[in-house]
């Protein structure tokens, strides 16, 4: 007989709990599944729905995706040629407004997304601070090999940080102390076409203008936000390029399937771009760190020096409290690189991609060519090299800036923006549940009738005479800088760089359409010209003038 209270095997009990452990996993992993992938994605539909939004019906699992990739938008019989590309881009946000109107539902899998060109909402969403209006998260996820945990890619405290951060670095008291190296820069590629030119004898040369300015332009955030050269940085752009031509794909948009962990070639290359942009700009870090440790360039101030300053602090305060950021010591190289990455991708291409357009645009239009230049001669003087480092003088180029900002209504380098809500919220009369992603079509608001009126595909910089607000019925749907709390950071810096590079160019150099250019603005992130910009560069005479 057995001692009394001695553990005993029971087979058959421990066979019943493992299958009732079993079935309590197998049922929470299917009520988990349905509430992500059924239930979640239903009620923000519903909430929705409610208030009269509708849009196409989506089926399971893929919501609206298929009939995406089957829709193809022609331009009406009236398009100029000009303007069909338009509705080549994402020809489905086209085809949906003309069923639904111009806000609706549509999904993407999983996803829920809202459709929006309401300018009182839109307006609500320009006056919106709350950190409950941030990135979506899908999105945010699929960029992170590029981006990092950078500042264009992060929301809640940690994009508050970087912003508190970096911000103040665009300052316009900052930013004008960057002049002399904008101008320092554009002379280089000025005396590289004076080159090209002077090998031809009819004196005009062919030049794809947006492959050197975006040489001009990284060159600029190089030496202004880094120290350093274009040279230096060049794998660094080269790479960044690359990785963004790779995720410039509708998929993202699309939200099908993320399988960025699986080694696919593509994947494999992305993540050996990944470590040799993050091996650059760490070598730039410590290159830095070297100098101030041997007192190199003491003085030396700029922005890659702030975010060094910046990480220590947020090491070594005190973070108190729920609202404050807290940055551990093993974070910090992660972060500095990040925002770097950040720098390196934003402040270079799209200042490169709003001078070539709006290049394109005067090249177009030479009576408005001749009238920014006579502006610029007026205002600094007919000298030779020019000399444009007055901020004062700059901004009396009020027939220049008209000219920068009707390009950038028609054609500014950002083609969509999106919101999700981290939060329920209301915004203009609608009740929004968390979750949702808005979409607004950036090139569609700034070519809406009812807000621009009936002259809105035509270049007519004089609408801005009076500045954005008197352009328009609804300033809040001229966004190209973004909208809202999250409005570009470098908004400064580029108009300031784009008025320095035009002015130095326009004032040596005339430009005309290449009859070999074939106009195709197409989504690679953001709005690049397919077969590049050909223009037909000539020396401007002064010695007459």
């Amino acid at each position: 007989m057995e001692a009394e209270g001695k553990w005993q095997f029971h087979p058959e009990r421990m066979v019943k709990e493992i299958c009732y452990s079993a079935l309590l996993i197998i049922l929470c992993t299917v009520i988990i599944i349905c509430q992500k992938l059924w239930l979640r994605p239903r009620r923000i539909r519903s909430v929705l729905q409610k208030q009269g939004i509708n849009g196409p019906k989506p089926s399971f699992p893929y919501g609206n995706i298929s009939e995406m990739q089957r829709i193809h938008h022609e331009p009406p019989e009236s398009a100029n040629a000009f303007d069909k590309w338009f509705y080549s881009v994402f020809p489905h946000f086209h085809a949906w407004k003309q069923q639904y109107g111009p806000i609706y539902l549509y999904s993407t899998g999983t996803k829920q997304h809202l459709y929006m060109e309401n300018p009182e909402i839109i307006k609500d969403m320009n006056l919106h601070t709350s950190l409950d209006l941030g990135r979506p998260s899908y999105l945010t996820k699929t960029l992170k090999s590029m981006l990092g945990s950078g500042i264009l890619r992060v929301n809640g405290l940690q994009w508050s940080f970087q912003r508190n951060l970096i911000g103040p670095d665009f300052f316009l008291s900052k930013i004008k102390n960057m002049v002399d190296l904008m101008e320092e820069s554009a002379m280089e590629i000025i005396r590289k076409w004076e080159g090209r030119i002077s090998e031809n004898e009819d004196g005009i040369a062919e030049i794809v203008v947006e492959q050197d300015l975006k040489v001009l332009t990284a060159d600029i955030i190089s030496k202004a936000c880094f120290g350093t050269s274009y040279g230096q940085g060049i794998e660094i752009f080269t790479k960044l390029a690359t990785m963004q031509a790779t995720l410039a794909k509708p998929s993202i948009l699309f939200g099908f399937l993320n399988l960025r962990y699986l080694p696919t070639k593509e994947n494999k290359l992305m993540w050996k771009l990944e470590k040799e942009v993050e091996k650059q700009i760490l070598k730039v870090i410590h290159d830095r760190e070297v100098d101030n440790k041997n007192g190199v360039n003491e003085k030396q101030k700029d922005m890659l020096q702030t975010i060094l300053d910046g990480t220590a602090n947020a090491i070594n305060a005190n973070s108190n409290g729920k609202d404050s950021f807290k940055l551990k010591r093993h974070e910090k190289n992660q972060l500095i690189i990040d925002i770097c990455k950040n720098i390196y991708f934003a402040g270079s291409e799209s200042s490169a991609l709003a001078v070539s357009w709006t290049l394109l645009l005067l090249a177009i239009h030479p009576e408005w060519q001749e009238r920014v230049r006579a502006e610029i001669v007026e205002t600094f003087g007919n000298t030779l090299p020019l000399s444009i480092n007055d901020m004062d003088k700059l901004r009396k180029l009020k027939v220049l800036t008209m000219v920068i900002q009707e390009s950038l209504r028609l054609y500014g380098p950002a083609v969509t923006a999106a919101r999700e809500l981290l939060a329920d919220m209301k915004l203009g009369e609608l009740m929004l549940p968390k979750g949702i992603n808005i979409w607004l079509f950036i090139p569609a608001l700034h070519r809406d009738p009812n807000n621009w009126g009936p002259d809105v595909l035509e270049f007519k910089p004089e609408r801005f005479a009076g500045g954005v607000s008197a352009a328009c019925k609804y300033p809040q749907c001229y966004i190209p800088f973004g909208l809202g709390s999250r409005i570009c950071l470098g908004q400064n810096l580029s108009m300031v760089e784009i008025k320095v590079v035009l002015s130095l160019f326009l004032s040596n150099f005339a430009f005309k359409p290449s009859p070999n250019y074939q106009h195709s603005p197409t989504y690679r992130m953001l709005l690049t010209p397919k077969y590049g910009i050909k223009l037909l560069v000539s020396k401007i005479d002064k010695t007459g003038a």
